[in-house]
């Protein structure tokens, strides 16, 4: 493989054969995607076979029902997919500048900062740039950063799991998030003088699926102190379902302080008189390297270090 950082320049890379290659990865059939393109299927075959051969490596194996990508097509596709999204915000950002700030920013943000942070941020955003549209997507880290490395989103508040590879990854720490127990108001555990996990560990929970890192370092914590993990549990991260589940019944449900103590002030659900030794690691703004930043998604990011900045 040509390793000059300027190969593409001397290969002319076309915009079409970056194409090909997403519509490869995701209709996996050479005939399918030449039509979706609106290319002949020789053609097609001939660019993806120009490519691998400027390249080097074989970016697709071909099956007898279709085609898989390779580790290096993995690579070039998840590349190419950055490189057109670049590409097609490339206009959006000349016209932003011509007309003033507008055009469209993505981010996704975890539950906590996306409770007190990042409404701050855009309030302030939105009041430099009342034309800039802001599209925001509350998820689990693992989902968004594969958003972002997908080229989706311009950043993220989030964090990289253990087992998730931080290479071309920027990561910027904001703050942390202590877990607590939450339950209706009114509920009996409420009036209780002391409480302890040993009475907790017996009740009715609504916890993160099997597999979340707060479903397993709460699990932890029960373990930590000689229990057995709650049995009677419904699995869910909807908040829309656990509220009236909460008000329904006695079952508690653990979430992090900073978004408990926002539903509690709303009347919603009371935070339990216990501190739970429970909390997830800390979490931060998080980028591609290298990519490069639109005006509208500079301005945002400016902000969130601000806010960010005021509640720390």
């Amino acid at each position: 493989m040509d390793t000059n950082p300027n190969w593409f320049l001397r290969a002319r890379l076309k915009t079409r054969q970056l194409l090909l290659l997403i519509a490869l990865d995701e209709q996996r059939n050479i005939h399918r995607a030449s039509e979706e393109l609106h290319m002949t299927q020789p053609a097609a075959s001939k660019q993806l076979k120009d490519l691998e051969e400027m390249l080097g490596v074989q970016l697709f194996e071909r099956l007898p029902r279709g085609m898989e990508p390779t580790i290096y097509g993995e690579t070039m596709i998840r590349h190419a997919r950055m490189a057109l999204t670049s590409l097609s915000l490339a206009h959006e950002d000349i016209v932003a500048i011509k007309a003033g700030l507008a055009g469209q920013v993505d981010i996704g943000t975890i539950m906590t900062p996306g409770i007190e942070l990042l409404p701050k941020a855009i309030t302030r955003t939105k009041q430099q740039a009342p034309r800039l549209r802001i599209g925001v997507e509350m998820e689990q880290s693992n989902i968004l950063l594969e958003q972002l490395q997908r080229g989706r989103l311009d950043f993220m508040i989030g964090r990289i799991p253990e087992r998730h590879s931080s290479e071309g990854l920027a990561y910027e720490e904001l703050g942390d998030e202590p877990a607590c127990a939450v339950v209706r108001p009114g509920h009996p555990l409420l009036s209780a003088r002391k409480l302890s996990l040993r009475e907790l560990a017996s009740q009715a929970w609504i916890l993160p699926p099997q597999g979340s890192i707060l479903r397993a370092r709460c699990e932890l914590m029960f373990r930590r102190a000689g229990l057995e993990v709650p049995v009677n549990v419904i699995d869910t991260t909807a908040v829309l379902l656990i509220t009236p589940l909460l008000q329904q019944t006695d079952a508690l449900n653990v979430m992090p302080v900073a978004v408990a103590k926002y539903y509690e002030s709303q009347g919603v659900l009371n935070i339990l008189p216990i501190e739970l030794p429970c909390r997830m690691d800390a979490y931060g703004i998080i980028t591609v390297e290298g990519h490069i930043m639109s005006p509208g998604a500079s301005l945002l990011l400016k902000s969130v270090r601000e806010v960010a900045r005021e509640l720390a």
